[in-house]
């Protein structure tokens, strides 16, 4: 494993950062000072990233995306990560690759738009009783015919609001395994428009300003079997092959917004003089700045080495746990450790600092909590035993 950047992950790395701060950076405070994030402006970043060859760029080259092997793609999302989340995720967007599972009619349909800037998706899986135990799910899909009723509820949908269709995983029958019996899950491609489909406005969140979430609402939705994504029963396996790194997505764009407030902080303990000295020579500040860099490099490491494992296909659920545990983390302490050390002025919106603390706190719940990472590490050290 090589641990410099080659020549190709420089000039992205430097491209999206001048992107990050010149084309995003501006609009961040109208964001998160309104909550809102106007689709004239998601129009206007779109565009320039398209022309900058940064939109879709973590999808392959065969489909209209930038083929980059998932280290060079986690450097690319630690830079978008420095920005509002709303702001990266709608105009320099990331459809998902679950998108590739389809067949060639669904995606002519879904991903070919999307990746054209012209539609948008949303995955839904979580529900109101059904969050980290997903075979837990309610929501029903029952054949009828060539055709499929869904019924049921879905929550906490990431964007569902602007997308044009949802990725819906729903349960379709239940199979008897050795603890007991478990919901065999499908997903569905939901149109919106479609009838007995609804989306509803979600909950007002503290975190990711401008980053909405929905309510999704199946009353007998009736669906063709073409709508199925994957087959039968198996939305376990599409969405474990194809949505297997999305934690490493997760840490690498904790990674970029750390790394921002530690730069803030090291110029400010540069900068700011008490009591005739810079605070940074303060053993109360300067430890900290050491103990916030050690971290952060620590959760770049374990990132960089996972995406490096990935691409060699050695790559397992603990290396990828590993690396979301420690980057939610470790950016929870450095924000916390920037606003104290600026004092007062670290919780005023002047500086990025206050959102950045306030954006950490759902990275340690979204896609997969801090506890399940956990139980991923240590049941695979476990099972080397036999436990």
């Amino acid at each position: 494993m090589q641990f410099g950047m080659t020549e190709e992950q420089a000039m992205i790395v430097d491209t999206t950062r001048a992107f990050v701060e010149n084309e995003l950076y501006p609009h961040e405070l109208e964001i998160e000072r309104t909550g809102h994030l106007d689709m004239d402006v998601i129009k206007d970043v779109q565009s320039k990233a398209m022309e900058a060859g940064l939109y879709a760029a973590n999808m392959p080259e065969e489909v209209g995306g930038a083929g980059l092997d998932t280290l060079s793609w986690l450097m690319y999302e630690k830079e978008l990560g420095r920005a509002n989340y709303a702001l990266h995720w709608t105009g320099v967007a990331r459809p998902s690759n679950i998108l590739l599972a389809g067949t060639d009619e669904q995606k002519e349909k879904y991903l070919y738009p999307c990746m054209k800037g012209e539609k948008w998706d949303c995955l839904a899986m979580t529900e109101p009783d059904a969050g980290s135990d997903l075979r837990g799910m309610k929501a029903t899909a029952k054949q009828d015919g060539d055709d499929w009723i869904l019924n049921g509820t879905k929550h906490f949908i990431s964007h569902a609001d602007i997308a044009d269709f949802a990725i819906c995983f729903m349960a379709t029958g239940v199979e008897d395994t050795p603890r007991g019996p478990k919901k065999k899950i499908t997903a569905f491609f939901v149109d919106k428009g479609t009838p007995g489909f609804e989306v509803r406005d979600g909950y007002g969140n503290v975190s990711h300003r401008g980053y909405t979430n929905a309510v999704l609402e199946f009353d007998d939705c009736r669906l063709p079997s073409s709508a199925i994504l994957g087959e039968v029963d198996k939305g376990f396996d599409v969405a474990n092959t194809w949505l297997g790194a999305t934690r490493l997505q997760v840490a690498a764009t904790c990674l970029g917004r750390a790394e921002r407030a530690l730069q803030h902080s090291v110029e400010y303990a540069a900068e700011r003089k008490q009591f005739g000295q810079q605070i940074g020579k303060f053993q109360g500040v300067s430890f900290k700045l050491a103990d916030m860099a050690l971290e952060l490099k620590a959760a770049n490491l374990l990132t960089w080495e996972a995406g490096w494992k990935f691409d060699q296909g050695t790559v397992t659920e603990s290396d990828m746990s590993m690396a979301k545990l420690k980057a939610t983390e470790m950016l929870a302490f450095v924000a916390d450790e920037a606003i104290q050390i600026h004092g007062g002025m670290g919780l005023m919106d002047e500086l990025p600092l206050e959102r950045i603390w306030r954006d950490a706190r759902v990275e340690r719940i979204w896609e997969g909590t801090s506890e399940i990472q956990r139980h991923i590490i240590s049941r695979e050290m476990l099972r080397a035993h036999g436990a």
